[in-house]
């Protein structure tokens, strides 16, 4: 007993567990000896550390297989009018005679009903645990991915969660966040993380007392682990400065945390439910001139900012402003005041301002004239929808005469115009008396 209470606090598992396994062992290799049809059963005895074996029989009135059965006379012969029909009895069989194999696969047994037991519990335990930070201790190197110890248990912490800033070696401790844990053929995997956003959540809650007591929130984090990180933070209080508590005295708090994360820039920046201000916030330590809302159903915003702070709002690869874009949630279009000036301008030019309609006309007429057709059947003909050439050379006679003050005549003369025909003599004199 107390070589199995050790080995179930060696494990981590219930000492039940254990006992139930050596039950099942030492009845597997009795079956095993004894290769009859009889109904075996085991049982541990607290008090003397034995496992005891028993072939159970049923009474019945009249025995069919004296292997599992016994007749209500027999038994009432053994135990007297006590024993009734479809009650069970237990008769002892000895196990000292099972030998060393059936030892060997008792053991076998009991070693595969422990380590499933030991699995079960560390996926129960650790699938209870994702997200929260850990300290680890590396010992080996697998194909670029990381085994580390947590305990008494082995962990990976594979080569995309790990920070192509940081380098290791065996033996090393480090901080790192479990991230998830899978089943799998060797027993439950644990996978830990040294680039997700969670591990600086958690490290800002272990440095920072103002955000473990909730005076303090973190609404946002983003990281590009080993370069940069952005975190948003938001006071409960008014007297409580949010980036002030993160950073401490000196940058002593987040200095700490750069630190741990092997020296990755890190930017805390305050927190607002106004998407320009966040977004103004968001693009620290560029200093930003204007925010506004370009389409606030895509969530998109146009931020103008001075020359000389165009590279660093977009920072190295664009870094910067990918970073405030995950951590608003917001599309951000930056431009320089240059750009932005040379845009207005684009655009002051393109526009014509509107005209009325006696304006209209009056420019349509001077702008648009037909080789030898006067300016008042011009007006005419712009008035009635015809204001363009190639509105008139499409259209037919009929449709000029229906204008009023056009007749047939004129309606020929004017087509004959633009389509760069010359009409007789006659026809002119004709049009022009018509007019």
């Amino acid at each position: 007993m107390q070589t199995i209470e050790a080995l179930a606090k060696e494990k981590g598992i219930e000492p039940d567990v254990v006992i139930g396994a050596i039950e099942d062992a030492v009845l597997t290799a009795s079956r095993k000896y004894y290769k009859t049809n009889e109904n075996l059963k085991t049982r541990f005895n607290q008090d003397t550390g034995q496992v005891d074996l028993f072939a159970v029989k049923q009474i019945v009135r009249e025995a069919a297989n004296p292997a599992t059965e016994i007749s209500l006379e027999e038994a009432q012969q053994l135990y007297g009018d006590e024993a009734e029909v479809d009650m069970e009895i237990e008769f002892p069989k000895p196990t000292e005679v099972l030998g060393r194999i059936a030892a060997q696969t008792a053991k076998q047994v009991i070693f595969q009903k422990v380590r499933e037991a030991e699995r079960e519990n560390i996926f129960g335990e650790y699938s209870q645990r994702i997200g929260e930070v850990v300290n680890a201790t590396v010992k080996r190197f697998e194909n670029g991915d990381m085994v580390v110890e947590l305990g008494r248990i082995e962990a990976s912490l594979p080569r995309k969660e790990q920070s192509r800033a940081e380098s290791y070696a065996p033996g090393e401790r480090l901080r790192t966040v479990i991230k998830g844990v899978n089943r799998s053929t060797k027993g439950p995997q644990i996978i830990l993380s040294r680039t997700d956003p969670a591990l600086l959540v958690k490290l800002f809650e272990q440095e920072v007392p103002e955000i473990y007591d909730g005076t303090v929130q973190i609404r946002g984090a983003v990281r590009e682990a080993g370069d940069r990180a952005k975190v948003a933070v938001f006071s409960r209080e008014r007297d409580v400065d949010p980036v002030g508590a993160c950073v401490g005295m000196k940058g002593t708090r987040v200095q700490a945390i750069i630190r741990e994360l092997r020296g990755e820039k890190i930017d805390i920046v305050e927190w607002s439910d106004d998407p320009i201000q966040l977004v103004t916030n968001a693009l620290s330590p560029a200093k930003v001139q204007r925010v506004s809302i370009v389409d606030d159903k895509e969530r998109v915003v146009e931020v103008v900012v001075e020359d000389k702070q165009l590279s660093l709002a977009i920072g190295k690869k664009g870094q910067n402003v990918r970073l405030a874009a995950k951590l608003t949630g917001w599309r951000i279009d930056i431009k320089s005041e240059e750009e932005k000036r040379r845009e207005v301008e684009a655009q002051l030019e393109g526009f014509v301002p509107a005209a009325s309609p006696a304006e209209e006309a009056t420019s349509n007429t001077s702008s648009f004239s037909i080789a030898g057709v006067g300016d008042k059947t011009m007006t005419r003909l712009i008035e009635a929808g015809f204001d363009t050439a190639e509105k008139i050379a499409l259209a037919s006679v009929e449709a000029l005469s229906e204008v009023q003050g056009i007749g047939a005549k004129t309606a020929e003369r004017v087509l004959a115009a633009v389509r760069g025909e010359t009409p007789t003599s006659e026809n002119e004199n004709e049009a022009e008396a018509e007019v």
